[in-house]
């Protein structure tokens, strides 16, 4: 049996139909679907875009203290190089389970004289050497590790803002670019000191 329209213009309604009530087991289908979609969103950018880190020491003060909550980004490095003055975080080269933060102090291709609480770079711009202005560190006092670094084309020179209190560079050498994890991108917690790069201080 056919059903005739006499009029054209005349739209056909559809039939209603009971609504089916959702089973526990959609709900849990749902809740599955959305983890999925959740891990699928959020694990590359937790691991390989950005990674939160919790500073422990006092290797950084007064920029950094211990206790602040920070994002790193992982992602700029692959695109631009690391960049004199940056804070990074690191894996540590004797002990790559564990990750340091630090300041890059020198660059690939440069040398790097500390002597008399003084940093004296020379690269090929500079033969003479320039001495670093570094208006992040509040403690000068080098603890007299005196001595000069010749850089490869893959190390960085790293260091702590608080010179009497870090393990960096001087104790253990140059940093190879392979161990940099990322760029401090934003300090988060305290919220009173929530900022976005906050690596230099201003005080």
């Amino acid at each position: 049996m056919t059903l005739k329209n006499n009029d054209k213009n005349e739209a056909m309604s559809p039939i209603p139909c009971e609504e089916k009530p959702e089973s526990w087991w959609d709900f849990i289908k749902e809740i599955i679907r959305f983890t999925i979609l959740s891990l699928v969103v959020v694990l590359p950018i937790r691991f390989f875009v950005a990674q939160p880190f919790l500073v422990d020491g006092a290797s950084m003060v007064p920029t950094f203290e211990d206790g602040q909550y920070l994002i790193v980004d992982e992602i700029s490095y692959y695109f631009n190089s690391p960049q004199r003055y940056d804070v990074i975080v690191f894996r540590y080269p004797l002990l790559p389970s564990k990750y340091f933060i630090k300041r890059i102090i020198g660059l690939p291709g440069e040398t790097v004289i500390v002597r008399d609480n003084t940093i004296t770079i020379k690269n090929s711009e500079n033969s003479e050497g320039i001495t670093l202005e570094e208006v992040y560190v509040k403690n000068p006092d080098f603890q007299s590790r005196n001595k000069e670094w010749k850089l490869s084309d893959s190390e960085y020179f790293v260091m702590g803002d608080n010179r009497a209190g870090s393990s960096d560079s001087r104790e253990w050498g140059p940093l190879d670019k392979k161990f940099i994890t990322g760029h401090v991108f934003v300090r988060l917690l305290p919220l009173s000191k929530a900022a976005i790069y906050p690596e230099k201080v201003t005080e």
